[in-house]
């Protein structure tokens, strides 16, 4: 027990000592030009939360002009809306005119758009006084509440939601509780001299004239855009526009980050700077993780500060970090592939536009269906909305990410030496290098296809994610396409790395060999993937083409079991058996291998129905 001890110690002081060195070495190297940068990566951060948090966007701030008294009733309500922007009466350079007696519209769209947004003011303006009363049962005497429900799960017309008692005894049908308020202003129009039209403005105020003039109450802009419960004039339905962007806003520093860390990695290979930690008597990923703390340090304190601020809670920054540690460690195996600075920003910049795309977009369909569940950001925009989170969605979200981030930092580590390190070799040959570094026996085969299954995890997520929209007959053999080469791809692109390397001796019985155990690991690594049970995508078509093929589906899986571990035994020994013979013999044989899970895609979807 003390000699694991006394090495984890040493290991911990290696990885700190590495983390020093670098933070000294980083602050001597940054100039002014990189201070400036983190500046603005900051404030533009700050700028996005604090947008959101706020007024959210206002492209329409004082849109239109009202010509209005100071003391008219109404001064307040026009003041108080961000569209409207009050003038004096005598300003011709108007679009509506607000008297004691009427409202003059001009004959133009304009007008009558903001003529439209002056009742909706006025009348906002009303509930937000009715809201001070202290009997609010007289100021609202029914409350009307929504509660969005998923199809096949809406509540019968006429029976009870919230199961408890109030003014009104609202009622749910369609899914949504059904009643009303009292309190909607109305009014008349008719054709003036002038052209235009004079709208009576009495009966506009006639439903709560005593709340306009009295004390002003500011509102605060809904986070969701949009209100679930109130008067039914303020329920609208809601979108997560403002939690995306403030998600949104997580992403931001995570790319300037990884430009200083993409810079130092390559740095040390350019400049042979590393040649001094190479040849110290410590291992390499000790020098890997130590030179990594720094950045990840700083993704997880700016990660919580930006939670601070716009009020997310521990849920939002476990479900960033995973996003962090991924930008970091995709960084890290680009910066040992890339030659040349040049190359290095090609591939943080696809790195960037990737996981950002990966990230941001499902978590637009948060409301919609569970492919949002594909991007952790949805967990962000949940906990920002007050929503509950099981364990399952947070697995099914973050999982993936987190283990295909430590299995990049695996491979990169892998070619963290001196023949890759320092030569100009193509990004194709490093690959295949790192592939190799974790090759030592033939179950070091199977080890490798069950490490791939994140990033099969991922990627078949993601064509799922892309190809939701599109009709199902089109989506479906896509789909089974996309998932047969992503997953003989993974099966297979190790076993021709050793094969290149002369790892193993090309024969018919070794092929055999190592077929069998990429496909026994890869069988093994995606029972794992059964987790989508837990949050619904086997529900969806899509889902079930998807992950019904490969033994998961719920109602088949007993005669499942046997049929997907011989798949990938078969076809995993075809491209093994074209990995021995050569790169071309490799190609022709991964297309055999490809067709030939199609048609047993195929075959399981047409018997599953």
């Amino acid at each position: 027990m003390e000699p694991i001890r006394t090495r984890v110690v040493a290991h911990l002081r290696a990885v700190l000592r590495i983390a020093r060195w670098e933070v000294s070495r980083s602050a001597g190297t940054v100039d002014r030009k990189t201070v400036v940068l983190g500046l603005v990566a900051v404030l533009v951060a700050g700028g996005i939360a604090a947008g959101a948090v706020g007024s959210g966007v206002a492209i329409d701030q004082n849109l239109y002009r009202v010509g209005i008294a100071s003391d008219s009733p109404y001064y307040d309500a026009v003041e108080q809306s961000p569209v409207l922007e009050p003038h004096p009466i005598s300003n011709a350079d108007v679009e509506i005119v607000v008297s004691e007696t009427h409202v003059s519209v001009k004959d133009t769209q304009t007008s009558r758009a903001a003529y439209q947004t002056f009742r909706e003011a006025v009348q906002s303006y009303n509930e937000r006084q009715m809201r001070l009363e202290a009997n609010q049962s007289a100021a609202f005497p029914v409350v009307v509440t929504l509660q969005y429900r998923e199809r096949g799960a809406l509540v019968p017309a006429g029976s009870r939601v919230d199961g408890g008692s109030g003014d009104g005894g609202g009622t749910a049908g369609g899914g949504a509780d059904s009643s009303n308020t009292g309190g909607a202003d109305s009014s008349a129009g008719s054709t003036d001299e002038t052209g235009g039209v004079d709208v009576d403005s009495s009966d506009a105020a006639a439903a709560d004239d005593a709340n306009l003039g009295g004390s002003s109450l500011g509102s605060a802009a809904g986070l969701f855009g949009g209100d679930t419960s109130g008067s039914p004039a303020s329920i609208s339905p809601p979108f997560p526009f403002a939690s995306l962007v403030l998600a949104f806003a997580f992403l931001v520093p995570m790319n300037f980050v990884i430009q200083a860390y993409g810079s130092s990695i390559l740095n040390e290979r350019v400049n042979r700077r590393g040649e001094l930690l190479l040849v110290a008597p410590i291992a390499p990923g000790d020098i890997v993780a130590g030179k990594t703390l720094p950045y990840l340090a700083g993704t997880v304190g700016i990660t919580v500060a930006i939670a601070a601020v716009i009020g997310g809670g521990l849920v939002s920054v476990a479900a960033v970090i995973p996003i962090g540690l991924l930008f970091l460690s995709s960084t890290f195996v680009g910066a040992m592939f890339a030659r040349s600075f040049k190359e290095l920003t090609f591939v943080t910049v696809t790195v960037s536009v990737f996981l950002t795309t990966y990230t941001f977009v499902p978590a637009i369909f948060t409301n919609v269906t569970p492919i949002a569940l594909i991007s952790p950001l949805t967990l962000v925009v949940r906990d920002l909305g007050g929503e509950a989170i099981t364990l399952g969605e947070f697995a099914f979200s973050v999982g993936p990410i987190l283990f295909a981030a430590l299995v990049l930092f695996l491979l990169g580590t892998g070619v963290y030496r001196e023949e890759d390190m320092f030569t100009q070799r193509s990004v194709p040959l490093k690959f295949l290098d790192a592939l190799d570094s974790r090759i030592s026996r033939p179950r070091s085969i199977a080890t490798l296809s069950a490490l791939s299954i994140p990033f099969v995890f991922i990627a078949e997520l993601l064509a799922i994610a892309v190809l939701f929209v599109l009709p199902v007959d089109v989506t479906v053999p896509l789909v089974l396409v996309a998932v047969a080469v992503v997953e003989e791809l993974a099966k297979s692109m190790h076993v021709y790395a050793a094969f290149e390397k002369a790892r193993f001796e090309r024969t018919i019985r070794v092929s055999l060999l190592l077929g069998a155990l990429s496909g026994l690991g890869f069988f093994l690594g995606e029972k794992f993937t059964a987790i989508v049970q837990l949050v619904g995508l086997p529900s969806l078509t899509l889902g079930q083409a998807a992950f019904a093929p490969s033994g998961i589906g719920l109602a088949a899986a007993a005669g499942l079991l046997v049929a997907p571990l011989v798949l990938h035994a078969v076809t995993a020994s075809v491209t093994a058996l074209g990995a021995s013979r050569g790169k071309s013999a490799y190609a022709f044989a991964l297309v055999s291998a490809i067709g030939i899970h199609v048609v047993y895609n195929l075959q399981v979807v047409n018997t599953l129905g």
